[in-house]
């Protein structure tokens, strides 16, 4: 594959209803969506889930342009890819910045699909062809309130509840939901908000069968969660604390966790992403995939890494119309009986709508080989 230009556009979509976690409230989404345009007209389309401030990792919009700009591109500018996994290779040497790889790679292995005529699935190894869909709900002004939309979820048919949570916000409203509905599949998040001192609190979650809590602890630890995991008997999954096949390897070893969400663009790529799945799946560890408010084409990306085998549970990954009141491809990911259908059209299987791109972007770049 040999690249002719790769687009950057800084894109800004407002969110249908305010996003609230332990690290604050999203009212929009700004991010970068890329296309790489090979010799022969192909299309790769990605994003970088790198949002405007660093309150969930590092990386930043405007530290990924740099990055892309001033590092990244040019050295896929350098010769042709066979494969996208030599992309990953031609990066390592730039140290993290994985959101930012992500989003080029992803660009790439959607063309890489296309080229090939086979879906992004289909090339990723994926062997499911639906998968299982979750919700993700953002801490509300009353448990009144969250219950109301949990109903309203459920009814839906989404497969899995996952419950933002911190310090006031979190036994309390568990109980209630479990009051309501014993039997769903609950977790909760709690996005690095307790330490250890808060053990009585997290030992307490145990009575209500979460099927996991989500990163309690701090955001780049895996020493304290293994002895959290020790005494507790809810299964951790790791989160902020994973970027690479590395970091899932050692946490393993030190029995920091029984489940781990892979994050395309939080562990540097498709390739890596597979890397760590294959590895969680010869250990016995379950993967989902979680999300970052994507538009439909980092969706997209999402639905194709779910349909490999170990990803086992339920993961972020919701219909369009439940973050936007229009999405950017057609058409819309929808969900139907708590399932997503894979797509089997080439690449992402979903098209980008240029006219809705071009309303949504703020600034855009091109650049040549």
């Amino acid at each position: 594959m040999e690249i002719q230009r790769i687009v950057l556009r800084h894109m800004k979509m407002d969110l249908l209803h305010p996003f609230t976690t332990a690290v604050g409230t999203e009212y929009d989404k700004d991010f970068i969506l890329v296309e790489v345009k090979t010799k022969d007209g192909i299309s790769g389309w990605a994003e970088s889930v790198a949002a405007i401030d660093a309150t969930y990792k590092e990386e930043t919009v405007k530290t990924n342009w740099h990055m892309m700009e001033d590092f990244l591109i040019p050295l896929l500018f350098k010769e042709p890819i066979s494969h996208p996994d030599e992309v990953f290779e031609r990066f390592h040497h730039v140290r993290g910045n994985y959101m930012a790889k992500a989003a080029l790679e992803g660009a790439i292995w959607d063309a890489y699909a296309k080229q090939q005529g086979i879906s992004l699935a289909k090339a990723l190894g994926g062997t499911r062809d639906k998968i299982e869909a979750g919700i993700s709900v953002g801490i509300q002004d009353s448990v009144d309130e969250l219950l109301h939309m949990i109903d309203g979820y459920l009814e839906t048919g989404y497969k899995r509840i996952k419950v933002k949570i911190q310090p006031g916000w979190d036994l309390h409203i568990l109980r209630e939901i479990r009051i309501r509905y014993p039997d769903i599949a609950l977790m909760a998040d709690a996005n690095t908000a307790y330490t250890l001192e808060d053990i009585d609190t997290l030992k307490a979650m145990d009575e209500f069968n979460l099927t996991m809590i989500e990163q309690p602890l701090g955001f780049d630890d895996i020493v304290d969660h293994a002895q959290l995991q020790a005494q507790i008997r809810t299964p951790i999954c790791l989160d902020e604390s994973i970027h690479s096949v590395e970091d899932v390897r050692k946490a393993i070893y030190l029995g920091s966790c029984k489940v781990i969400n892979i994050k395309i663009g939080r562990v540097g790529g498709l390739s890596e992403s597979k890397r760590i799945h294959d590895l969680c799946e010869a250990n016995g560890i379950p993967v989902w995939c979680g999300g970052m408010l994507e538009s439909g084409i980092g969706r997209a990306h999402n639905i194709a890494i779910t349909s490999l085998s170990n990803f086992t549970l339920p993961g972020d990954t919701a219909a369009s119309s439940r973050y936007w009141k229009e999405d950017i491809i057609d058409p819309e990911v929808t969900v139907e009986d708590g399932m997503i259908t894979v797509p089997t059209l080439p690449g992402i299987g979903y098209e980008p709508n240029r006219d809705r791109i071009d309303r949504y972007t703020l600034y855009s770049r091109t650049f040549h080989a």
